[in-house]
């Protein structure tokens, strides 16, 4: 069994806000896969259902976004999970709106709900990242965030959804690449191509070309034929 959590606040003044597309795409998956109806459980809305051939416990915890945490973590432990057996989905600043990436782990980057999962459950569960945008300056984080998607970002925001719950199953089965490739050409954006990583020049590079194209440094000689000559030429005693 896995257990899906989308993050937002509950009520309908914050059901159109930014920092509730985890809750959108939560519902957006239960539309396009056969689900039992939302009930109330675990401090939570939560429903289940079957993806990609596995047992999927969806949830939309309803103790605000701080306190994320407490419902899944109830959850996981109700039924012995892991982290491992965890997927979030989430609101991110830090990416361009549609765009989405999917990792394991790591830091909460300033997110609450992500934060209180971390401190409930620990970090090692799959992150579902919903790009929203950042409004440019820190001081406008929160109402950016709180504040509701306009009608032109219906025009990236419905495809990206759409797409999260068509594609789930690959992301169900451990294909996190594929996943993401898949959402990147639903939406509009180009898949990502396997090469060889970008190697960084080592320590000191960049000075020595400085230094080649500048051209070598000529000291003048201190002693011997050819300083006695540079002196007499020069007029120096």
């Amino acid at each position: 069994m896995l257990i899906v959590a989308g993050l937002g606040n509950p009520g309908s003044d914050h059901a159109g806000n930014r920092h509730n597309i985890g809750f959108m795409a939560a519902d957006e998956i239960v539309r396009r896969h056969s689900f039992s109806p939302w009930r109330a459980k675990f401090k939570a809305q939560v429903c289940e259902g079957d993806i990609g051939g596995e047992r999927v416990l969806l949830m939309k915890p309803q103790t605000y976004m701080n306190l994320s945490g407490e419902a899944v973590g109830e959850a996981m432990r109700f039924y012995k999970l892991t982290p491992a057996d965890l997927i979030v989905l989430y609101d991110e600043l830090d990416l361009p709106p549609g765009k989405l990436r999917v990792k394991t782990g790591g830091g909460a980057g300033g997110h609450n709900g992500i934060r209180s999962i971390d401190a409930h459950c620990g970090p090692a569960y799959r992150r579902v990242r919903l790009g929203i945008g950042h409004p440019g300056n820190k001081a406008q984080v929160q109402r950016h965030v709180l504040g509701d998607f306009a009608k032109a970002d219906q025009e990236w925001l419905a495809p990206l959804l759409e797409a999260v719950a068509s594609e789930f199953p690959l992301l169900i089965q451990g294909e996190e690449s594929t996943f993401m490739n898949r959402i990147a050409l639903a939406t509009g954006g180009k898949a990502d191509k396997p090469g060889k990583p970008e190697r960084p020049a080592p320590k000191g590079r960049s000075h020595i070309r400085q230094a080649r194209s500048q051209g070598p440094a000529v000291k003048p000689p201190e002693t011997g034929p050819m300083a006695e000559m540079l002196k007499k030429l020069l007029g120096k005693d």
